[in-house]
C-alpha cells in the first residue's frame, strides 16, 4: 500500500474503534500514527457532549488530548480504565504484539494493564505469522547500559534469538529519551520463536525496565486495508 492508502487504513480502523466508546467511560488513550487519528476522534464525542475521562500514554498523546480539550486524568485518581485503543507494530495470530516503535512502550504498557479491555489498531501491513520482522524495542536504563546489552545478547541468543542490537536515537543523531528519563534498544532479532519465552526471560536482566513485546493483552485487534475492516477477537 502507498503511504496515502496505510494513513486512510489507520484513521478507518480508528474510525471502528471510535464506535466502542460510551459515555461515562473512562479511556485509554494510546501513542503513535493509528492512535492518533482515534484521540482526534474522540475529540470529536467530547466536543459533541460526550462525557469521557482519559489517560495519556505519553506526553504527546497529552498535548493532542489536551489541545482538542479531552479531559484528562491519571492512574493514580483513577486506577481502572474501562477500554483502551492503540497501535501497535506488529500482531501474530495470537494477538501477541511487538509496540514501541513511537517511544512510549512503558506507559501503554501500565496503562493496558488497568485497562478491562485493549483494543489495538492497525493498518495490514502489521500482520505477521510471526513477530520480529519489526526491530523489538527493549526500554533500559541509561545506567550500565553496555552491561544490560551484553546480558540482553547472552539471554536473547539462548532463546533462540539473535541480531543487531541499536541504541535508538533522533533523526537529529541525539539519543532518543523516553518520556521516563530512559533509553530504548531496538533488537533485530528477526522471528522470534517463542515471544512469552522471550518477554519473561528479558524483564529478569537488572536494567531492563519493560520490553515492546505485550503477550495477552489484546482482546480484539481491529485491522484495516482498501477492502475495508476486519475485525479480529471480541470488540
Amino acid at each position: 500500500m502507498s503511504a496515502d492508502a496505510i494513513d486512510a487504513a489507520k484513521r478507518l480502523a480508528a474510525a471502528r474503534a471510535a464506535d466502542l466508546v460510551r459515555s461515562g467511560m473512562k479511556l485509554g488513550l494510546g501513542t503513535g500514527s493509528t492512535a492518533r487519528h482515534f484521540v482526534d476522534f474522540v475529540g470529536e464525542k467530547v466536543r459533541s457532549g460526550m462525557d469521557l475521562l482519559c489517560v495519556p500514554t505519553s506526553e504527546a498523546t497529552r498535548a493532542q488530548a489536551e489541545s482538542l480539550g479531552i479531559p484528562l486524568t491519571n492512574l493514580d485518581a483513577t486506577p481502572e480504565l474501562d477500554l483502551t485503543v492503540d497501535g501497535a507494530d506488529e500482531f501474530d495470530p495470537a494477538f501477541n504484539l511487538i509496540k514501541g516503535g513511537g517511544g512510549a512502550l512503558l506507559r501503554e504498557k501500565i496503562v493496558a494493564s488497568a485497562s478491562a479491555r485493549l483494543v489495538i489498531i492497525t493498518d495490514r501491513s502489521k500482520q505477521v505469522e510471526r513477530l520480529g520482522r519489526f526491530p523489538l524495542p527493549i526500554e533500559v536504563l541509561p545506567f550500565g547500559l553496555g552491561a544490560t546489552r551484553r546480558q540482553i545478547e547472552r539471554l536473547a541468543s539462548a532463546a533462540g534469538c539473535s541480531g543487531p542490537i541499536d541504541l535508538r536515537r533522533s533523526p537529529a543523531g541525539h539519543v532518543f529519551v523516553t518520556d521516563g528519563g530512559h533509553y530504548i534498544l531496538d533488537c533485530a532479532f528477526g522471528a522470534i520463536p517463542d515471544p512469552a519465552r522471550l518477554a519473561e526471560t528479558l524483564v529478569s536482566v537488572p536494567g531492563v525496565v519493560e520490553t515492546g513485546l505485550f503477550i495477552g493483552m489484546a482482546s480484539a485487534i481491529i485491522v484495516a486495508d482498501p477492502a475495508g475492516v476486519e475485525i479480529l477477537g471480541r470488540l
